[in-house]
């Protein structure tokens, strides 16, 4: 079996793969750099026994120069060694970034994992690939290289002298059993520590969102009272875990200290004994410093080594569970027809449907009004028809075809939707109204005309350049729905599914909605319109009525109209909504 092969499990490790040429030259200037640390031992031996014995000060001289030459290329080696690791690291982001954020939006709208699996909080997604990159460019990779030499260390003390050498096993086994009880005992109090901050700063971001309401209001102080709970237990919670943290670095720096002596006075001893030569004592303090450092530094990095694991558990199921599209395969654009077919749409938490047993067949180039009381479904509804409610079950098929199997990259272009709760992006007016893609002049502005927007934008002092802040905060709620009226309508998309395109919009507004959807109709595109006000049925070709997350009446206009006012007439309330009481008057 090849090796790609072996490692074909996800594009992580495939790309993991990839560097292999990398780490092979980080473990040859590792093995450069761990034969030079040899020289400072070889120095003081040779300064201590023969130097000092010889009183020669040439010999010194030449061996200083010698020791010399050899640090400077250990540290050129652990330089390149460092700077390569850092180099694919930053080839490795650029490799997985594209991917992980294409991922990321997917698992969003996906349902949440039932098995629980790794992955399924894409919001932490990139937290998770700088994770693993500061792991493999840091202290805890170098140590992976040093670790084999500590066996070679250690079989030169015991050259030196076997006590030396068991003393150094010794010490190497207390050092790892005390990193493994401390991670032990400080790991879950961490994670403790960790969620509640995490909850405490999440409760606190989601009310400084609405911090407009809750000041008019005087909603703040009740507020802070419970973000102050939170904030309390996250502290309590710190305290404990940094309280373990203190006592396990207290306990191991007198091991180290502990080390560092008992090995000098080891050594004494044996000078004392005639067993060892001064040299040999000084010798062996480095070589116990140098053999143990590998095990220092994996004991140090090993929670950051544990969190990386997670996290490269998460980005792999991520990623297996969200495989990148074939960028060869195209489809031939859609038309526009739809067809829904037992069509349920389920939440979370949430015992009964939103939606259930839906089927709809709509033909492309017509207008279609979805009317119905509060919560009955609607919004849900427009999320369905473009493809993005996570929780679904049946099937809605854009020109035969099941919507889910479409490239959203190439799908999106066709597709216009305008969401009850209009999301504007951080930018100038034609970057919006042009998806953030390559603003095409012509394109924006007749997008701008078509929403009745183009004579509001030229009154801005920068006109389509003008900036809208942060979420649109600049613009009224007006501008925002019919900037997001023009982007739904940009470019050539053959379904357009606008929810409450109106509720923000004036008489004269209103009216250029209808133009526009008219305009669309003439077009050949198909048009959901979803809406509380019944002068919007003039536009339509068909209406749809929900109730209570299912269909109750569906046909064409004059035909469900009539349906309607026979059922008035005869003293049954079909509906309880205004609109349709308007309507059926």
């Amino acid at each position: 079996m090849k090796p790609s092969q072996f490692f074909k499990r996800s594009e992580l490790t495939a790309t993991l793969w990839l560097f292999r040429r990398e780490f092979v030259l980080v473990g040859a200037f590792s093995l450069l750099a761990n034969v030079l640390m040899l020289s400072p031992t070889l120095y003081m031996l040779q300064v201590y026994d023969r130097v000092l014995a010889s009183q020669s000060e040439l010999t010194l001289l030449a061996m200083s120069l010698l020791t010399l030459c050899l640090f400077a290329v250990m540290a050129l080696a652990e330089w390149l060694r460092s700077r390569v690791l850092v180099g694919a690291g930053l080839r490795l982001d650029e490799r997985l970034g594209t991917l992980i954020f294409n991922a990321s939006f997917e698992a969003q709208l996906s349902p949440a994992d039932p098995a629980g699996l790794a992955g399924q909080n894409p919001a932490r997604a990139f937290s998770d690939l700088l994770q693993i990159r500061q792991f493999l460019t840091g202290s805890g990779t170098l140590a992976f290289f040093d670790a084999p030499w500590t066996p070679i260390y250690m079989a030169l003390l015991f050259f030196l002298h076997p006590w030396l050498g068991l003393l150094g096993l010794l010490f190497a086994l207390i050092q790892a059993g005390q990193a493994w009880f401390g991670h032990q005992r400080s790991l879950a109090p961490s994670e403790a520590a960790a969620e509640a901050w995490a909850e405490a700063g999440s409760f606190l971001q989601d009310k400084l969102r609405n911090a407009e309401v809750l000041e008019a209001m005087g909603m703040i102080g009740k507020l802070q009272l419970r973000w102050g709970q939170r904030h309390h237990t996250a502290l309590a919670r710190a305290a404990v875990a940094q309280h373990l943290t203190h006592s396990i670095t207290a306990v191991s720096k007198f091991i180290r200290y502990s080390q560092q002596s008992l090995v000098l006075g080891a050594g004494a001893l044996l000078v004392i004994d005639g067993q060892l030569s001064p040299g040999g004592m000084i010798a062996a303090n480095l070589l116990m410093s140098r053999a143990l450092a590998p095990v220092e530094q994996i004991v140090g990095g090993w929670r950051q080594f544990i969190g990386m694991r997670a996290a490269f558990a998460r980005l792999e199921q991520l990623l297996l569970r969200h495989l990148p599209r074939d960028p060869a395969f195209k489809r031939v654009p859609p038309t526009g027809s739809l067809s829904l077919q037992q069509v349920g749409a389920h939440a979370s938490k949430r015992p009964t449907p939103i939606l259930q047993n839906i089927n709809l067949q709509v033909r492309a180039g017509t207008v279609t009004v979805i009317l119905g009381p509060s919560g009955s479904g609607k919004s849900t509804l427009a999320r369905v028809l473009v493809g993005i409610w996570p929780e679904m079950t049946g099937a809605v098929l854009l020109d035969g075809l099941p919507i889910e199997g479409w490239n959203r990259l190439e799908l999106g272009p066709h597709i216009g939707y305008l969401p009850q709760d209009v999301a504007l992006l951080e930018g100038s007016i034609a970057e919006n109204i042009a998806r953030f893609g390559t603003v095409d002049p012509v394109q924006v502005i007749a997008a701008a005309q078509g929403a009745g927007l183009h004579e509001m934008i030229l009154r801005f002092p920068k006109g389509y350049d003008t900036p809208i802040g942060e979420a649109g905060r600049l613009l009224s709620g007006g501008q925002r729905q019919r900037i997001g009226l023009a982007r739904a309508i940009y470019g050539d998309p053959k379904l357009i599914v606008l929810d409450e395109p109106n509720a923000n919009l004036d008489e004269l507004g209103e009216a250029a909605l209808f133009k526009t959807v008219e305009g669309l109709k003439a077009q050949g595109k198909t048009v959901f319109l979803i809406t509380h006000r019944p002068a919007a049925v003039a536009v339509a070709d068909r209406i749809l009525i929900l109730n209570n997350g299912q269909i109750q009446t569906e046909g064409p206009r004059d035909a469900v109209l009539a349906a309607l006012r026979a059922v008035r007439q005869a003293g049954l309330k079909p509906v309880p909504t205004p609109d349709l009481v308007e309507l059926t008057a």
